[in-house]
């Protein structure tokens, strides 16, 4: 992670400025929203932190931790930006398995420019579904995009289509795997019937959660021990702000 970021000098490409073949489809901002505007656009601003309580589910692990105090976040992560339309777009694209009561998963993926990750591509695999579980196919075609477009993979997005917000021990499990490859990558959970919390932005604790899941050999959904150190399993992302000037394109391969 240290040899990357000390290649970044602020002039690396970002991905959405070169051209995208014709299976990208961009999603673009309202081109009449910046007529007779003489204000700037806003800065990033934090992500929404859902802290209202969550109750129990069937499946394990409903209860994520509370962001924790950049300042006092001793695995210095680096910032990392959210188009602020990606997540409404994504429940758009998955609202046929929605209404099926389906879950829809998609890949997160984007640049790293001035030290500084920014999502720039939602892509959409070839997935199996149900209630409560997504799994992706032909992973193959993930990994060519991101290749092809020099994308690092930042995380993924899942629909709980008629479940409250929350990580199951099937997604933490999920999740492991993308952040030992980047400790910054997130997992976004969109709840749409989840009037309390519609969507939570999640990562593992570290080293707590992390370690938990390391050693777990459960798989299916199945109850995890507390981390030895007292931290909760997961907790919402304090290093995540939404940008409303960041464009992202949309992959979709199903």
């Amino acid at each position: 992670m240290e040899s990357v970021l000390s290649l970044d000098d602020g002039r690396w490409l970002h991905p959405s400025e070169k051209s995208c073949p014709p299976m990208v489809h961009e999603a673009r901002e309202d081109p009449f929203q910046f007529v007779s505007t003489k204000q700037p656009s806003p800065p990033p601003v934090l992500a929404q932190v859902q802290q209202a309580s969550i109750p129990p589910s069937r499946v394990a692990d409903p209860r994520p931790g509370p962001a924790q105090d950049i300042s006092l976040n001793t695995n210095e992560y680096q910032h990392l930006h959210v188009p602020v339309n990606m997540m409404q777009d994504f429940l758009r694209l998955a609202r046929a398995n929605t209404e099926k009561n389906l879950e829809t998963c998609g890949v997160l993926a984007g640049s790293l420019k001035n030290r500084v990750f920014h999502i720039t591509t939602l892509i959409i695999p070839k997935q199996e579904s149900t209630s409560d579980s997504c799994q992706t196919l032909n992973e193959e075609e993930i990994f060519e995009v991101q290749d092809r477009l020099s994308l690092f993979p930042l995380g993924w997005i899942h629909t709980h289509p008629s479940q409250t917000c929350f990580m199951s021990s099937v997604d933490l499990h999920t999740h492991y795997s993308y952040q030992i490859m980047l400790p910054e990558a997130v997992a976004i959970v969109m709840a749409p019937t989840d009037t309390s919390s519609p969507h939570g932005i999640f990562h593992l604790s570290d080293p707590g959660g992390v370690s938990v899941i390391r050693n777990c050999q459960q798989r299916g959904f199945h109850p995890h021990e507390e981390p030895e150190d007292g931290s909760p399993l997961y907790e919402h992302c304090s290093h995540v702000f939404m940008n409303a000037k960041l464009q992202f394109d949309v992959v979709d391969l199903r």
